[in-house]
This record gives C-alpha cells, structure tokens and sequence, in this order.
C-alpha cells in the first residue's frame, strides 16, 4: 500500500514540529558550547532518560530485532538483551562519578585521569576515531534502515530518503544543538511508541496472520516463540546466550552500552540537574529500553513469518527493492505496508521521528569529541565560544554527509551490528576498572585500542575460519590478555593526577589505596569515603533480574501463560522494592 495524502500529511506536520523546536531554541543554545552539547547541564533525569531511549530508537532498530528473530527465533535478542548488565552498572555505580567530573565529553576524561602526551595523544585520537570513524559507521548502519523503508513504503530511492531527513535533521541540530535533540526526542519517543504499538495490534489482526493465538501456532512461528534457545544444541545456545551474557556485555564497546557508561549516554548524564538526576537518567532508559518496548517489533517479526516466509516472498511482492539491500531484516517495513491509510502515515512519521532522533543525537556528540577534544585542545585553545559554537555546526555537517553516504553502500543491518561489536572486542574491561584501579595509564588503553583494531581487521580481511561470535570471543580474549600485561610494562600516570582524580571523583575499593596512601604521606588532604561499592554491585543484579522478570513476565502473558507471567510479575514488584530500600539507605 502506498502512503495517502492524509499519510503524507503526518508525515509534513512532524516534519514541521522538528523544525520548528530547531527554531525556538536556536538563540539560547548558541550562547557557549555547554547550552550546544550539553543543554546547558541542567536537564531534569525524565527528559533525559526518554531522550536517550529515544535514540535508541533508530529506524534500524526494528530491522535488527526482525531480523534475530526471522534467523533466530525471539531468543536471538539476548544478543542485545545482554548489554542490560552494562547498563545497570552504568546506573548505580558510573552515573554519579561522570557527572561529578564535569568533562564536556567522555573523551575529555583522559586528561583528567591519566597524565603527559600519551593522555594527550589518546584523548585525540580517541576523539578522532569516535567522532569520524565510529559516528559515521553508526550513521551509515541507521541510513541503510532509512533507505529499506523509504524503498519499501515511501517507494522513494534511498538517496532521496536520506536527502530529505537528512537535512531537516542536519537543519534542526545545527541550529538548535542539544537542547533540540532533547525536545524533538520526547515527542519522537511518543509517536514511535504509539505507532509500533498501533501497528503491531492491527498487523496480528490481519486476515492474512489471523490473530495472536493462530499467529503462535502456525508452523512458521511455533519454533520461534521461545525466549531462551534450545540447551540441546550448542551451536545454538553458546552464540545466542552463553556469550553475550559472559563475554559481550562487558568486552565489547557499542553505542548506547558502552561498558561503564559512554557516548550519548555520557554525554546525558553530563546534561543532568545534578548527580541525582544523572542516575534517574539512566535507570529510566535501563529499564524502558528492555522492558517495556520490544515485544511489539518481536510480533511484528513473528508475523512476518506467516506472511513472508522466506527473503523469495519479499522479493516478490518488492521487485523494485535493490538487490544488494534485501535481507531478513526489511521483512519489518514489508509488514508496514499492510497498514490502513492514517495509520500507515503515522507509523512512517514515527519511524522517520527514530531515524531523525539517533542521527541528530550522534551528530550533535561526534561534532563536541571533534570540537572539544581536537579543534579547541590541540588547534585554537583560545577560541571564542561563538567560534566553536561555529566550528560545532561545520563538524555537524560534515559528519552527516560522510554517514548519509556510508548507508547508500551497506547492504545489512546485522552485518554493520557485528562489525561494530568487533571493533571493540576486548577494552570494554579497561572502562570498567580504569575508574577503580590506579594502576591503568594511558598507554594501556593505547596498546588496547591498537591490539583490538589489529585483531579486528585480521577477522574481517584476512580470515574466514571462525563465525561472527567466535570472532568476538577470540578478539576480547587476546586483547584482554594483551593490555592486562601492558598494565606492569608501561609507565605509570603522574601521582599529581592520580591524587587530583582522586580527591575530584571519589572513587570506590581498595584500588586507590596506593594513592591516598601516597597524598596522606605529602600532607593532602583526602576525602573521607563511605564504601558501598558492594551494596551498588548488589543494586546491578537485582535490577538485572527486577528488568528481566518484566520483559518475561509480558512475553508469557502475550503467550498465554498467565501464572508463569504472575511470578515474574511479583518478582520485579519485589526486585524494585529491594532497590529503592537499598538505594534510599545508601544515599
């Protein structure tokens, strides 16, 4: 079905908003370049928190959970369901210590933790290499989705898709920064939520699936319904399940679970109120993320099943659809084309509003690594804040036609997915210590970064002898044992700027038992530090289970099975008591 002019004009009146918000904010956030990247540091933890679930909400999103479960069946989320252990410890023990640092970026940390050229020079290249190489990788992965579902439902080419929201995109971030990215993704949170709920209800009442029960049983679905995989294959369960859960969420580094806290999800918790508004922030997105939104992209998938079975049947009803961007994964905006005129334009509009929020979101952080942490740091220290509220917009540009044009040359979703997982296989663990163990330097994190990228490309160039998960597996491994060993071999960071990081961030553990040590001895005085870094790790895993009782608890009672659905239910009621008891008696 073909979008209606009533559809279209959804479609335009959001368009307009967005631009509008790009407008009305535009004179204050051009004031310096903390209203630009950081709305000015004073945003409430709900605004922040559907901001950043908002982001998460890219149009490939839905491409990629359709695409699990087509090959996979629903257990095949655990690929993503696993960062839910990243996220929680990011929550209660990472949120308070990043927005005490009042970095401008997460980049900036480097030179607050560690000391000398090698801080300097990992602080640049880390700024270059997320704010160029990375962002534009994660642009390119969101734009390939854009391009599927303008082929398939706005039957527009995808450089037109891009063309068009790209640059009311580029147009509303440049001149409203982030303080318009956070507007703009409240009520894009809404429309996408509204829309894929709408949608997802109207899609299992098709004639064509008929109905939730007929859906669950037909011989295309059954198999896949199971939210854990079948123990009694290994190949099955080790990649979906046992992986993620014990390598992937703290080895790998990916945009939005970034281990210890990173990215656009820093770069919220710098904009928050205060310390406690930055882990209100966080919590909220934890828990929406994995709780309450995939189960309708999940039905959408299964349904998609029974109307078309194999990528033959896609092709079939899309001729027109290129060949080098078919796969499982546009089986999803296949299915949106089944929807009534009204509803059509206003999942089209939603689904555009979670292109626009991810893509506005990472050009606004990969202009602030590249204004920040390169520009003003190592080429014009005294720049004017209008100058580099300039330089700001010129990076934002410049970020948006490097991405826009990566996703007219991948072809996957899931392919772009792994390449990212990969990429960072292995230094997950240095973010995580490096806040508690003095002994990391920056060197570490350098020969880190170098031994990841080598293994990385060995993988993808030069050999074809192990699947994606073993890659990663192989990949954390060597490079964890490569800096571990670094650790002893390289020089240590300045003690100046340990006592200094010390005495500002407050660190938890015995790892800095050295370095108070060594400040007491010189006559510094050093803060006085309540240890409650065991009660916040128990605060991560009942969280943990408190998220995943609900998402299970929904699952079973979509499925039918009401008592089961009730324990789960009871079980995060009492998960989130015991947090708020515990919380309240640290804090």
């Amino acid at each position: 079905m073909q979008l209606s002019n009533f559809d279209w004009s959804i479609v335009g009146v959001y368009f307009l908003f967005v631009l509008g918000v790009g407008l009305y904010v535009s004179r204050s956030s051009r004031s310096s370049v903390d209203d630009f990247f950081l709305s000015g540091r004073n945003m409430p933890w709900w605004l922040l928190g559907i901001s950043m679930v908002a982001t998460t909400f890219s149009a490939d999103t839905p491409n990629l959970v359709t695409g699990l479960v087509r090959e996979n069946g629903v257990s095949g989320n655990w690929t993503w369901w696993a960062f839910l252990l990243t996220g929680m410890l990011t929550v209660f023990v990472y949120a308070r210590m990043w927005r005490r640092s009042m970095v401008l970026t997460d980049v900036e940390f480097y030179e607050l933790r560690y000391s000398g050229k090698p801080a300097a020079f990992l602080r640049g290249f880390r700024a270059l290499y997320l704010g160029l190489i990375f962002n534009v990788l994660v642009i390119g992965t969101v734009s390939l989705a854009a391009i599927k579902f303008g082929e398939i439902v706005l039957g527009w080419d995808g450089w037109l898709t891009l063309l068009v929201a790209g640059s009311i995109t580029i147009l509303y971030s440049t001149l409203g920064g982030l303080k318009a990215v956070i507007m703009t993704d409240f009520v894009q949170f809404i429309l996408a939520m509204v829309g894929s709920i709408w949608a997802c209800i109207y899609v299992i009442n098709i004639d064509e699936v008929g109905g939730l029960n007929n859906m669950l049983n037909h011989v295309n679905v059954a198999s896949k319904t199971s939210i854990l995989p079948d123990f009694s294959d290994p190949s099955i369960w080790v990649p979906i399940l046992l992986v993620p859960l014990a390598v992937q969420w703290w080895a790998s580094y990916y945009p939005g679970a970034e281990p210890g806290g990173g990215g656009y999800i820093a770069q919220r918790m710098f904009s928050a109120k205060d310390e406690k508004h930055s882990v209100g922030a966080t919590l909220l997105f934890n828990v929406a993320h994995y709780a309450l939104r995939p189960w309708p992209w999940i039905l959408i998938a299964l349904a998609s099943l029974v109307v078309f079975p194999t990528l033959q049947d896609i092709q079939e009803v899309f001729p027109n659809l290129s060949n080098d961007k078919l796969g499982h994964d546009v089986a999803y905006p296949a299915m949106l084309t089944l929807l009534p005129s009204g509803l059509l334009g206003l999942v089209a509009a939603s689904l555009i509003a979670a292109f626009m929020s991810t893509i506005s979101t990472q050009l606004n952080l990969g202009a602030s690594y590249l204004v920040n942490d390169v520009y003003k740091r190592f080429y014009n220290p005294e720049a004017s804040q209008e100058n580099l509220v300039r330089a700001g917009q010129l990076f934002t540009l410049i970020s948006a036609v490097l991405g826009l044009g990566l996703g007219l040359i991948l072809t996957d979703a899931t392919q772009a997915f792994n390449l990212l997982l990969l990429l960072g296989a292995g230094t997950g663990l240095i973010y995580i210590l490096r806040w508690f163990w003095w002994r990391i330097n920056a060197m570490t994190e350098i020969v880190a970064m170098i031994a990841s990228m080598i293994i990385a490309g060995y993988f993808t160039f030069f050999s074809d002898s192990f699947l994606p998960w073993q890659e990663i597996v192989i990949g954390a491994i060597l490079t964890t044992i490569v800096w571990i060993v670094s650790v002893f071999f390289t020089p240590q960071t300045e003690e100046s700027t340990l006592i200094a990081f010390y005495k500002h961030i407050r660190p938890q553990g015995s790892g800095w038992t050295k370095i108070r040590k060594i400040a007491q001895s010189k006559g510094i005085d050093t803060p006085t530090i309540e240890n409650n870094l065991s009660l916040e790790i128990l605060c991560v895993v009942i969280a943990c289970v408190t998220v995943y009782a609900t998402l299970f608890s929904v699952g079973n009672f979509i499925y039918g099975e009401h008592k089961l659905s009730l324990i789960l239910g009871l079980l995060a009621v009492i998960g989130s008591f015991s947090i708020f008891k515990i919380w309240s008696r640290m804090n």
